[in-house]
């Protein structure tokens, strides 16, 4: 078995898909795609924008008080990142392959070393829309999984259909 993991920042499409399968088409052994799909948390997002604002100190303690609101909206962002992972592996089924997936709530380059570990990864596939700051920085994922992985890291960027047409 070779085991590839998929760090994808949004659902896998079909092109995107059939891509990645046909990376590995003419691999001896069977290949099986482990989807990975970061999630945010609402509470420590809204946290970090107010302290990025000078206003933690105003509004903090209020912070508090929507606790109940903030479990709601991270339930929403749980569920559609866990969606967008159900989707994501069912187009690879689609396509004849094997693959699972989950979300986690980590760092991604946290979850992609630990899932790599957890399953043998022999590969890291990750999949984003162009971020050219980060990259020209080399603070993007795939450079910071190049720094802390044993084994190849691609990086392929999402397919864009409004591209595609013109």
């Amino acid at each position: 078995m070779y085991d590839v993991v998929l760090l994808v920042e949004q659902e896998l499409t079909e092109p995107d898909a059939k891509r990645v399968v046909e990376l590995h088409q003419d691999m001896p052994e069977t290949v099986k795609y482990h989807v990975l799909v970061p999630c945010h948390n609402a509470e420590a997002g809204v946290e970090a924008s107010l302290s990025a604002l000078g206003t933690a100190d105003l509004y903090g303690a209020g912070l508090a008080d929507q606790r109940e609101d903030l479990a709601e909206a991270q339930k929403a962002i749980d569920s559609e990142a866990s969606d967008c992972t159900g989707r994501s592996v069912q187009r690879l089924r689609d396509l004849g392959q094997q693959a699972e997936g989950g979300i986690s709530h980590d760092r991604p380059i946290d979850a992609l070393r630990a899932t790599v570990k957890k399953v043998g990864g022999q590969e890291v596939i990750i999949l984003t829309r162009p971020h050219i700051v980060a990259e020209f920085f080399h603070l993007d994922w795939t450079n910071s999984a190049r720094r802390h992985l044993g084994v190849p890291v691609l990086h392929l960027l999402e397919y864009d259909e409004q591209k595609a047409r013109k």
